[in-house]
């Protein structure tokens, strides 16, 4: 059975460009927020096995919703996506129980390796 990620990021283009990659993997899209607030109140209504998730949005970010979904699951795996030049915001969502980050542009090898390794 697929596993099942639900994808966080206010650009559409940044969440196809990940659905994408994922579908031709073998990889079960359940869901997609555009911000932190959605993406927990998703988080607990498709229960993923993982999320990825932006660290700058609108109205709540990607820190806080990680937060938010680790205090309500603390097994939630959550691999936190960054632009260059965020490494900061990196090592605070690492500290809040991220498992992993990836760095935007997506690379295909990159983006399949953290989610394989979160998952085994």
């Amino acid at each position: 059975m697929a596993k099942k990620v639900l994808i966080v990021d206010d650009a559409v283009f940044m969440r196809m460009k990940l659905k994408d990659i994922l579908e031709k993997n073998g990889y079960e899209v359940v869901g997609e927020a555009q911000n932190g607030q959605e993406a927990f109140e998703k988080y607990q209504a498709v229960s993923p096995d993982l999320v990825t998730m932006d660290i700058t949005m609108p109205e709540v970010d990607g820190l806080e919703a990680l937060k938010m979904i680790k205090q309500a699951d603390p097994s939630a795996k959550v691999i936190m996506c960054s632009a260059m030049g965020q490494q900061g915001m990196v090592m605070d969502a690492i500290r809040s129980g991220a498992v992993d980050f990836i760095v935007k542009p997506f690379d295909t090898d990159r983006v399949i390796k953290a989610i394989d390794k979160a998952l085994s």
